[in-house]
Parts: C-alpha cells; sequence; structure tokens
C-alpha cells in the first residue's frame, strides 16, 4: 500500500470534505497556488460587491493562511506607537471578528515596521498549531485555537539569525513530525561563518532535529518558500537559497537529492512542482552562466539526482525578471509574472511564448488559480480575474483598491471566500451565499513505502544543536534512515562520543561538566555511518572572559568569525575586525535567553581611521548600549524604531586609543525594564552614579548578554568581559 501524498506533508488528518476548505499554507494545500474551488465570484468591488467584509485593524503586508475557519497572519501590534511590535492575529473566517492576537517585541532588528509580515503562518491541521518567523527572528508554535505560546526559539540569539534592514524573513513549512525554517545565520564552531541554513524543529517539542548549511558567506538573505514534493517516490523539499542555488533536499535528515546553480545571487522565489515532478521557476539575478544577464525563467526535470548543469534544462528563457513572486500552472501553460507586472505565459513543455499582458507596474503578491481562473493583485492594487484565452489571457474584470493601498500578498481561497490583505485593510471576498464546494484533488506522486526499503544507509544524532547548563543530563536519539531519507528504526548498536567536556552514559544521555562553558561535540557511529550533534554548556551566573587562552570563547554566538584573538598592550584580547565582507557591523550573544535584571561589563579601546571612530557596546535583556563613535551614548532596542518605540541618547565624548570601561544594567520593575549604564576611563575609578538611564514601559523581560560593535570605520578592541546578577 502507498503512503499518501498528502499524509507525506503532514498537513491533514482530518476528513476529505476538511481538507478542501482549508488554505494551511500561503501556496496552498499543494504548495501551488492552486484550489479546486468553485463558484468563486468573477468580479468584485472594494465598495460592496461580492465583498463579505472589510478589517482595516487587519491590515498586512502578509499572505493569510486558513484552517478550519479560522485566518492568520502577521500584522503590525499598535502602529506608530511607542508600543508597536508584531502580532500573529486569528480571525473568524466567516465574519472577520479576532479570536485571539499573540504580541510581541522586535528587538536588536534592523528591519523597519513596515516590513513587519514579510514572512506568512504555515498552519498545521494535524495538531491545530500554527507556526510562525517573526520579523525579529522570534520563531514561534502557537495552539491555533487559543494562540497560547507552546514554545519558541530566539533564532538570532540561539542561531545567530540575521534580521536585516531589508526584513527578508523566510517561510516555514511542516512536514510530518517536523517545522523547517531557514535563514542567514552566524552561529558558532564550524557554522561561525555565514551560510544560509535550513533548521528542522520537531514540531511538538521544539528540539533541533537536523540542521544543514548551504555555500558559505552567501551574498543575500532570502525568502524562498520550500516547497513539498516527490521525485520518483522521494520525498523531496525544494527551496531557493542564499547562495543562488535550488536544492532539493530530504526533509527528515537535510541530505542533498539535487542542486541547480541558477544564479550568483541569492532567490527569493519559489518553485513550481507539476504532478511529473517538473520543476518551474525563476529569479531576477545574474544568472550563474552569464553574469552579464539578469533573470531568467526556466524548466527541468526533478526526477534527477546530483548537480543539475545548464545543458540538462528543459528550457530557459533569458531576461525575464521575475524575482519576487510564484509561478501558477493552468492547463498546459505556466504563467510567470515580471517585477514590473508583465504577465508571461508560456507552454509548459517547450518554454515557447504563448502571450504576455501588462497588469500595472509592480509585482509583489504572488497569482493564484481557482475555478479555471487566475486570480492576482498587482501592488499599487489593481486586483485581476484572468481567464485562459487562444492567445493568452482575457481580463474577466479589474477592481482597483484606494489610492495608495499597495498590495505585497497574495490571495488565498477557502470555503468559498478569497482573501486579499493590503497596507490599509484584510478583505474578504466571496458570494453572499459563500461556502465549500466539493473538489477534485491533483493526482500528486506517492511516496514509495519505506517498507520496500529497510537499510539503514544513513543515521541522524538528535537534538542536533542544545543549550543546557552544566551538570545537567540530556537525552539522545540515533535515528536510522534509509537511502531516500526514510525513517527506518532507532538505532540500538550505536557508540556515541563526545569531545569537549562531559560524557554518555550507557542509556544514551548525555551529563555536561560540573563547571565551566564548555563547547561539545558529540560522534554517533554505528558501523561506517556517523553523525555528529553539538551542545553548547553554560554555567550560572557570573562569567568572566579575558580571553587568556587566545580563543574567542567557543559558546558565543556570532562572534568566532567576526572577532580574533589580539594582542592588547601586554594582555591578551579580541579585535572586532574590518575586513570581512558584509559583517563589520554585528552582534554576538553568549548563552541562555532566559536571563534577566544582570550587569554585563567589558573593557574597549577604539581605533581611529581617517578621523572616525567605531561604534561599539553591550547587549543586555534585548537592549543595546552603544557608544557611538559621533560622540553619543545610546540605549535602544528595535534600531528601526529609534524615534517612537524605545531609545535614549545623551551626548559623550570619548577618544581613540584610550581603554574604557562599559557597565549596562538591567532590572524588571513595575512592569518596566529599567536600563542603566556608565562608561570611564579604565584607568580611572567607577563613577558612583550612573550616566545614562532608560525605561521602557513595553518591556523585553529576559534575553541573552552580548556585544555588539560597529568596525565599518575603524576597528576597536575588547577585553575582560564579565557578566552578573544584579542581586
Amino acid at each position: 500500500m502507498k503512503t499518501s501524498f498528502l499524509t507525506i506533508l503532514g498537513i491533514y488528518a482530518v476528513s476529505s470534505a476538511a481538507m478542501a476548505e482549508d488554505w494551511p499554507h500561503w501556496r496552498g494545500p499543494h504548495n501551488d497556488g492552486q484550489s479546486f474551488e468553485t463558484n468563486l465570484p468573477d468580479k468584485w468591488s472594494p465598495k460592496g460587491e461580492n465583498l463579505l467584509w472589510r478589517k482595516e485593524e487587519f491590515a498586512s503586508r502578509s499572505s493569510p493562511v486558513v484552517m478550519n475557519d479560522r485566518v492568520y497572519l502577521v500584522c503590525r501590534a499598535f502602529p506608530e506607537t511607542e508600543k508597536e511590535g508584531e502580532k500573529t492575529v486569528c480571525l473568524d473566517a466567516k465574519t472577520g471578528e479576532l479570536i485571539w492576537e499573540s504580541i510581541h517585541n522586535i528587538y536588536l532588528s534592523d528591519a523597519p515596521a513596515e516590513r513587519v509580515g514579510w514572512s506568512s503562518v504555515v498552519a498545521d491541521p494535524a495538531s491545530d498549531t500554527v507556526f510562525v518567523l517573526g520579523l525579529g527572528c522570534v520563531f514561534q508554535c502557537l495552539d491555533g485555537k487559543t494562540g497560547k505560546v507552546l514554545w519558541e526559539h530566539s533564532m538570532s540569539e540561539e542561531y545567530g539569525m540575521l534580521s536585516t534592514y531589508g526584513g527578508r524573513t523566510n517561510f516555514p513549512v511542516v512536514f510530518e513530525d517536523l517545522v523547517i525554517i531557514s535563514g542567514v545565520m552566524t552561529g558558532w564552531g564550524e557554522t561561525a561563518v555565514p551560510a544560509h541554513r535550513f533548521v528542522a524543529f520537531d514540531k511538538k517539542t521544539g528540539l533541533a532535529q537536523w540542521l544543514k548549511s548551504t555555500k558559505l558567506r552567501p551574498e543575500d538573505t532570502t525568502y524562498s518558500t520550500p516547497v513539498l514534493t516527490t521525485f520518483k517516490g522521494q520525498a523531496a523539499m525544494v527551496v531557493g537559497a542564499g547562495d543562488g542555488a535550488f536544492y532539493a533536499i530530504q526533509p527528515r535528515t537535510g541530505k542533498t537529492i539535487w542542486k541547480y546553480q541558477a544564479s550568483t545571487r541569492g532567490l527569493n522565489t519559489s518553485a513550481l512542482i507539476d504532478e511529473n515532478g517538473i520543476v518551474y521557476c525563476g529569479h531576477a539575478e545574474q544568472n550563474a552562466n552569464d553574469t552579464t544577464t539578469l533573470g531568467a525563467i526556466f524548466a527541468f526535470d526533478g526526477n534527477v539526482e546530483g548537480e543539475i548543469m545548464e545543458d540538462k534544462l528543459l528550457w530557459k528563457i533569458p531576461k525575464r525578471a521575475v524575482g519576487r513572486n510564484c509561478a501558477v500552472k493552468l492547463g498546459d501553460r505556466v504563467y510567470y509574472i515580471e517585477d514590473g507586472a508583465t504577465l508571461v505565459i508560456v507552454n509548459a513543455k517547450t518554454g515557447e511564448l504563448v502571450g504576455q499582458k501588462k497588469l500595472g507596474r509592480i509585482m509583489f503578491g504572488s497569482p493564484m488559480v481557482a475555478d479555471g481562473k487566475i486570480y492576482v493583485a498587482e501592488n499599487t492594487g489593481r486586483f485581476y480575474v484572468l481567464k485562459p484565452s487562444e492567445k493568452g489571457v482575457d481580463v474577466v474584470s479589474e477592481a482597483r483598491l484606494g489610492q495608495g493601498e499597495e498590495v505585497f500578498g497574495s490571495p488565498v481561497v477557502s470555503n468559498g471566500r478569497i482573501f486579499l490583505p493590503s497596507i490599509e485593510a484584510l478583505y474578504c471576498i466571496g458570494k453572499p451565499d459563500a461556502s465549500a464546494t466539493k473538489s477534485t484533488r491533483s493526482k500528486l506522486a506517492d511516496e514509495t513505502p519505506a517498507t520496500s526499503d529497510k537499510k539503514v544507509a544513513q543515521i541522524l544524532l538528535t537534538p542536533v544543536e542544545l543549550l543546557i547548563g552544566t551538570g545537567e543530563k540530556a537525552s539522545l536519539q540515533v535515528k536510522g534512515y534509509n537511502k531516500s531519507g526514510q525513517f527506518v528504526q532507532l538505532m540500538k548498536d550505536t557508540t556515541i562520543t563526545a569531545e569537549g567536556g562531559g560524557s554518555v552514559s550507557k542509556d544514551g544521555s548525555y551529563i555536561a561538566p560540573a563547571s565551566g562553558h564548555s563547547a561539545v561535540v558529540l560522534t554517533a557511529k554505528s558501523g561506517e555511518m556517523t553523525a555528529t550533534a553539538r551542545i553548547r554548556v553554560v554555567p550560572p551566573l557570573p562569567w568572566k572572559f579575558d580571553f587568556s587562552n587566545d580563543k574567542v570563547p567557543a559558546t558565543w554566538i556570532g562572534a568566532d568569525y567576526r572577532h580574533k584573538p589580539a594582542p592588547l598592550d601586554g594582555e591578551k584580547g579580541l579585535v572586532k575586525i574590518s575586513t570581512i565582507p558584509k559583517g563589520t557591523r554585528s552582534q554576538s550573544w553568549m548563552g541562555w535567553t532566559n536571563l534577566h535584571d544582570y550587569t554585563i561589563q567589558a573593557d574597549f579601546k577604539a581605533t581611529e581611521k581617517n578621523g572616525r571612530l567605531p561604534d561599539l557596546g553591550l547587549i543586555n535583556q534585548r537592549y543595546t548600549m552603544d557608544l557611538q563613535g559621533s560622540q553619543r551614548l545610546q540605549i535602544r532596542s528595535w534600531v528601526a524604531r529609534l524615534e517612537l518605540r524605545f531609545a535614549k541618547t545623551i551626548d559623550m565624548q570619548w577618544s581613540a586609543d584610550t581603554w574604557y570601561t562599559m557597565k549596562f544594567q538591567s532590572e524588571t520593575r513595575d512592569g518596566k525594564a529599567i536600563l542603566r549604564g556608565k562608561v570611564w576611563r579604565r584607568d580611572e575609578a567607577e563613577p558612583a552614579e550612573w550616566q545614562i538611564e532608560a525605561a521602557d514601559a513595553t518591556p523585553n523581560l529576559s534575553g541573552s548578554p552580548g556585544l555588539f560593535g560597529n568596525a565599518t570605520d575603524a576597528e576597536f578592541f575588547v577585553d575582560n568581559v564579565q557578566v552578573m546578577s544584579n542581586k
């Protein structure tokens, strides 16, 4: 008996009627932007015709998802106020009324508030949970009915995930018992050098199961959504990466199936994969085989393994800039939309141009296919219903949103209702008697049953990444998979060794050292097969780091690649280097994310270059104290919201080639975070009074200690780092 593809995706464990209603992923139940619902409206008007409801309070750039007649999306919380943050909302699909909202702060991020909602929620009907990766890299699992946070990871503090000004945030995807996310990360040890990395978490516990790196030092962060499919009976996850390649990856193990190097820069589009395993996609960057040409659309057969070379493509059309949205397929045609909003229609088999049509000026959202028609919203607010014709498409209807009402998300459909997000409102479009219609599901390839190959060909040691305290114990598992990445059995005949401290007991548990900071690599061996996992062991406060061993602390996140050991006036310390690309401005973190009410202190000495000084400072409880080269001292949380969210800045005179001590304290009191700081010459007595103090009424209640620095203008040195509890 073959395994259903829908069971493979881990998306459905409900009746076929309920399956037809849900749109649990922004690209739909099949990850292809297609619904088989009918009886949808051919036209509508923002002024009332076939408009079921409009909710301004749920305006968003995020594409919504729908599960069990509940709509989920990411919105700005308290916009343009001192309380501004991010929220995941759950609405009644029929009425648009709020069921619940989950609000959290954005911290230590360069991304502006207007980029909230770059990513979308993914819903999991099998567990009635939803997952969301926020603008500031907070990754949450929420109860679908109540919004309760079931588990959460601060991906920046724990994995070094970057939250840049561009705000590009990747989309989670659910596969069986896993939820997989990705982003450019600068971690620790072998992951200290930045790369676009994928992490698969157990969707119930939040424990990391596998981690995969692509090519080091990518040019870009990306937001390509993984697409789940099968190739020749093998489950696969297809995704564009920051290194410019499309990958097919075994979703249970992270093993690469194939790779196609499409570009020299990061890819933001998602693949479209048909029932025969043909992959259609595009990009708007330099082509890998011709860096003078920007953009291309192409197709290739995904039923292969290894490197896919240019001569293996079925067809390719260069100079087509499709870098922001995803293609759809209807019949024997594929519909791409260029970034300049030109719809390009090609024959799926040959790549021959069928026709094209200008839809406006700029396109961010992706088209959706339903009821034999194409629904798409252009960025400036034009909403089209299109129908295939002999030479391209005919416009069935066109609606126009209000002046300046931009659309960044995509339309989705569930139960006879179309949901359209804009930066001004969330729209629900449908006929007055909107209801679910019986759907005819596409036939997607089944996965070959695991029972046909019970030979273990690869193993995983889990959890693959972990942070624990000194003396603590962690349970380990070694899982065996066949060559296709299907689970076969838990491995009992493995030997697990620990390098870097601690030991592994006979029952397969790791016992951490009783004291000190330890970076531990575990290795499981079964015959010729090996697998590794990593554990950071961090003791309780206080901590002291004097760098006397000529090393960057191995347990620090985001530090090793950007700092190097250096001799300092007869002592040893670190230098924040200025020679690495795209890493002269950075943050690093030292350990636990649940710490609060503590003090961090360090010594700094700056160099001067061309009359300019660097910026340098400390991180405490998700706040930064920054000694700026512009002769100011600043406390802040969200870089892009200094004028509204929270910041305090004072003048502060300081000089190069002089050692200073910085001290930064957090205290949680009366529902506020109280932040205090002082800076003094190291060869002088510590001032009795704090020089800068601020209170945040929308507080970050915990966070890892860390370092901040910007060595773009000049390098600086760090020594004698201390972290201690206030008590």
